[in-house]
């Protein structure tokens, strides 16, 4: 029995990522569902009633900078500037492919499932559909890319964690200002984030597999050659 539950717990260890992939599957299915349904969810009712209490004049163009930074011009531009300050041409490709594809998986969802934005309470114009959030599937793409290449190349134990603790509370800014601003629904963010999750568990383990790995081999090759 005991061997048993050894065997468990190393097999959820070792695929814990795959775990939470899955995990997370099911909770976006089950919210595409309702969305199909046209149903305004509890939960988008709860999020917008807790964010929209933070409303006033002095927040606002807080909450507008920071979803700024979530959008198109900003992320563009930065993935633009770590393409030409990477010297690793490999790695800077792979954040420029990381936005194509996030971008791209984004307007093909959003073009399947066709939700309205909501129209009552918009501080800002915005166009386009709903669900899932772009904003919040890009930013979570293209800064939790950066966090996993910070995680694995800075060697600074000190900047690592204030780097990662400060993209992390970005991301998560990112979304609220959204809900904010009352150009998307909570579920709309919470999909866009879980959905990026699921896609760089993915890309991560591929660029891991093809590219990181690959490069270390060289780098090993090359070491014993010298």
């Amino acid at each position: 029995m005991r061997e048993k539950i050894t065997k468990v717990k190393d097999f959820s260890i070792k695929n814990i990522k795959w775990i939470i992939l899955f995990v997370l599957l099911l909770i976006i299915l089950a919210i595409v569902e309702d969305v199909f349904e046209k149903e305004i969810m509890k939960l988008d009712i709860m999020g917008y009633a807790l964010i929209s209490s933070l409303i006033s004049p002095s927040v606002t163009p807080v909450a507008i900078v920071i979803t700024n930074l979530g959008g198109a011009i900003v992320v563009g531009a930065l993935t633009v500037i770590s393409f030409i300050l990477i010297k690793n041409k490999k790695i800077s490709f792979t954040i420029l492919l990381n936005v194509v594809i996030a971008t791209i998986l984004n307007i093909l969802l959003k073009n399947i499932i066709q939700r309205p934005r909501p129209d009552d309470f918009r501080l800002i114009s915005e166009t386009g559909y709903s669900f899932p959030s772009g904003h919040s599937m890009v930013s979570m793409a293209f800064y939790g890319f950066l966090i996993y290449l910070i995680h694995k190349y800075l060697k600074n134990k000190k900047l690592k964690v204030v780097l990662i603790t400060f993209l992390s509370i970005l991301i998560i800014l990112i979304g609220i200002s959204r809900i904010y601003l009352g150009v998307h629904y909570t579920s709309d963010v919470i999909a866009g984030f879980m959905i990026s999750v699921c896609y760089l568990i993915v890309y991560t383990s591929l660029v891991k597999k093809y590219i990181i790995e690959r490069e270390d081999k060289n780098e090993s090759k090359n070491k014993k050659i010298n």
